[in-house]
């Protein structure tokens, strides 16, 4: 709460998607429903005590909400991964995809399964909808930046890219990756190593739109200031502003003056052995 009130505050966002908001729907109303009634915000929630959760905030409607992805898979139940509402008339989709862990695994079959079954839920969509949030996977090798040091992880396999895709090709465009076609854009950075100081992170929070609302964007960036201070998330917000963009269109933020330039395969990530 002390990073996402002022950051409201701050950019005063129409939509908002949060993903692992890790709070039962009462203790979410109980901790936040004050203040974000307070700011003019509608709210849908789907979440579950410790794990997971997602919710999405609206100053511009929120009708028609679907908590979940109905007759979709769970590890072993459902959990919370999903929610859908029609805000200004957007079909909007707040999703956090689960991780994967390790290739091959229990939960990365999981993980394919539940790409799957989103993919058929968002195909019903009428022509304008979106679907935002912690993917968790990078769509391709310019989206980490060094694709040898993700080697053996989740995130980069080819199944797990094809998943993503898949659910593309229903007609939904990359909207910040469209904007910025050849440009260095992370979105995560692990807490440690130092990762967020030498620039070393991961594309994997997107929000993917329709043409007739990709037609709509004027404006489309990571707010990196957001990850920077104390206690944030290991996540940068992603900022799109359709039909007008008050903040202008910010773009890729300039690397720290920490970060260096990567060899290719001479750093390993902190998970890794």
């Amino acid at each position: 709460m002390p990073r996402l009130l002022p950051w409201l505050d701050e950019r005063q966002p129409d939509v908002v998607c949060l993903q692992e908001t890790k709070l039962a729907d009462d203790a979410f109303d109980d901790l936040l429903g004050a203040e974000l009634g307070n700011r003019g915000y509608a709210v849908a929630r789907h979440g579950e005590p410790q794990w997971n959760g997602v919710a999405i905030l609206s100053r511009a409607g929120l009708d028609d909400v679907v908590t979940g992805i109905p007759g979709g898979p769970g590890f072993p139940q459902p959990e919370a991964r999903a929610v859908a509402a029609t805000c200004g008339g957007i079909r909007v989709h707040s999703v956090y995809v689960p991780n994967g862990r390790k290739p091959g695994s229990d939960h990365y079959h999981y993980k394919l399964e539940w790409l799957a079954a989103l993919r058929e839920q968002v195909s019903a969509d009428p022509a304008d909808a979106m679907v935002c949030g912690d993917m968790n996977i990078a769509p391709a090798d310019a989206d980490v930046f060094d694709p040898e040091a993700y080697v053996g992880q989740t995130h980069v396999t080819p199944p797990e890219r094809a998943a993503l895709a898949s659910l593309e090709a229903l007609g939904l465009h990359d909207v910040v990756r469209d904007r910025w076609p050849d440009k260095r854009i992370f979105t995560y950075w692990d807490y440690r190593a130092g990762m967020f100081h030498q620039d070393f992170g991961m594309r994997i929070d997107l929000i993917l739109a329709t043409s007739p609302v990709a037609d709509r964007v004027w404006a489309a960036w990571v707010d990196r200031q957001a990850r920077k201070g104390t206690g944030p998330s290991d996540h940068a917000p992603v900022i799109v502003d359709l039909d007008q963009a008050p903040d202008g269109d910010i773009g890729p933020v300039v690397p720290p003056p920490s970060a260096r330039p990567v060899k290719r395969g001479s750093v390993k990530l902190p998970q890794s052995p």
